[in-house]
């Protein structure tokens, strides 16, 4: 039977694909015309083709249950490509890089004059309260005043086609190899589309990320040494570890393969001596990284890293500290954030976002929580927060109380209509709901955006919950030219 377009129905939501009942939009019509070709079987059959195409390339991820312990999945991703102009794509590169070049400066000032905070343009108690910044690094300037040297942001279309920034990820931010894995899956399973659109390149992203790290070098060599610091196995992005590391030709560590020598300068153990290290591409949270001056129970972290980072013998990314800026309350201030530094208005808004710890905006929230989604400020992966439409009234009532207990790690916004596009349910497409995480690259005078991102999908229907561990799936990402053709 052939695949009958005339039933799908995004209902109220904005559709990327379809821009009315059967009507593709200008720079989707070559892909709604592959579909409407198309029958039942083989649309199963090459969603089949992918699945098993990722199995055996050994695309997976790392779940945690309580019942089962550690598990491995096989990466969940959904075989047909989001579409994004090229026209629009341009606009949102620039906001994304306008944000990403505000938030370092923001970071800098914190960790040294804090003027925003003697302006009043940023309010000393969120600072005051923020878990994620570091006293041990007042006074640190990293190299060319960045901390943040990958950033990951995320994006959301609402129902009238706006694109808004839904929260910046400036931690450990994950998700690039499976953009990479994505493109490698579908051009095997849409090799006709890709002569048809010509989408523009992802796979350069492990170059960009290296010439950026090897950017950081404290020493001038040819060749810097740069490795990928990992947790180990039983990380949930352990296979993102290994595929950059790979990718790049660098060293995949975990701490105990690195010590920090009289010199205070970083060494790895390897069978030929000790061999020095100019940048470290970290990817265990600050806490863990030293246990002389964080957590000293840490055993994933190498002693000493710290004085090594300050002393300037080494590079890291992202910069311990960097996190201040990754915190849901400090979100809202982004766009006060980008005026105040750069005296120019977001290239890309945000989410209106009610900040529990001002009376006024609080009392709004407490009275609407049933319209609105409440999140913490230092929570991810959509762990923590309330859906307040689908709620039960008895955690609407808990999350009451812990807002008037601590205001200021709450934040709350509109439940958002956000976009959907055309998605594999068994043997037909469906409508699912999707974001985008655009990852940002800055170094000494380098700075890039992947063209497109990881597109990330509620596989269930009605779901806004994108998050491969709660249920979400994955799609390419196609930056195409207007037309389609």
């Amino acid at each position: 039977m052939p695949i009958d377009l005339t039933h799908y129905d995004p209902g109220a939501f904005y559709d990327e694909t379809l821009a009315g009942k059967n009507r593709s939009r200008s720079y989707s019509k070559e892909l709604v015309k592959l579909f409407r070709k198309m029958d039942k079987d083989e649309l199963s059959a090459r969603q089949s083709a992918a699945e098993l195409a990722i199995k055996e390339m050994g695309i997976s991820f790392t779940v945690y249950s309580a019942k089962e312990g550690t598990i491995d999945r096989s990466w969940p991703f959904d075989i047909v490509p989001r579409l994004i102009p090229k026209s629009e794509w341009d606009g949102i590169e620039a906001g994304l890089l306008q944000r990403v070049k505000a938030l370092n400066l923001f970071i800098n000032d914190l960790y040294h004059e804090q003027k925003i905070i003697k302006d009043g343009v940023f309010p000393a108690e969120v600072l005051a309260d923020s878990k994620n910044f570091r006293p041990q690094c007042v006074g640190v300037t990293p190299a060319a005043g960045i901390w943040a040297h990958i950033c990951g942001s995320d994006l959301v279309r609402d129902v009238d086609g706006t694109v808004y920034v839904l929260e910046d990820n400036l931690r450990v931010p994950s998700g690039v190899s499976y953009m990479l894995e994505n493109r490698e899956v579908t051009k095997s399973i849409f090799p006709e589309l890709f002569e048809t659109y010509a989408p523009l390149p992802v796979g350069d992203y492990p170059t960009q990320l290296d010439d950026m790290l090897s950017s950081l070098s404290p020493r001038k060599v040819k060749r810097p040494e740069v490795v990928v610091l990992t947790p180990g196995i039983y990380n949930s992005a352990y296979f993102e570890h290994a595929y950059l590391a790979h990718q790049m030709g660098a060293e995949l560590v975990e701490g105990r393969d690195l010590f920090v020598d009289k010199d205070e300068c970083v060494y790895m153990r390897t069978v030929a001596g000790p061999q020095r290290v100019d940048v470290i591409y970290r990817r265990i949270d600050d806490e863990f990284i030293d246990p002389e001056v964080f957590n000293e129970d840490s055993m994933l972290g190498v002693p000493g890293l710290m004085r090594a980072w300050k002393a300037g013998n080494v590079g890291m990314a992202n910069a311990p500290g960097a996190g201040v800026a990754d915190d849901k309350v400090v979100y809202a201030f982004v766009p006060d954030i980008i005026r105040y530094y750069l005296n120019e208005e977001p290239g890309i808004p945000n989410v209106p976002t009610y900040r529990c710890m001002y009376k006024e905006e609080r009392e709004y929230v407490l009275d609407n929580l049933d319209k609105l989604v409440v999140k913490p400020a230092n929570e991810s992966g959509g762990y923590g927060m309330m859906i307040g439409p689908k709620a039960p009234k008895e955690e609407r009532d808990t999350f009451a109380k812990l807002i008037r207990k601590n205001p200021r790690n709450y934040i709350a916004q509109p439940t958002l209509a956000i976009s959907t596009v055309p998605t594999v349910i068994g043997n037909t497409l469906q409508p699912r709901h999707v974001d985008l995480r655009p990852f940002i690259l800055s170094g000494k005078n380098f700075s890039s955006v992947t063209t497109g991102g990881l597109t990330r999908v509620a596989m269930r229907r009605g779901s806004l919950i994108v998050n491969s561990s709660q249920g979400g799936g994955s799609k390419d990402t196609w930056i195409v030219a207007d037309t389609g053709s």
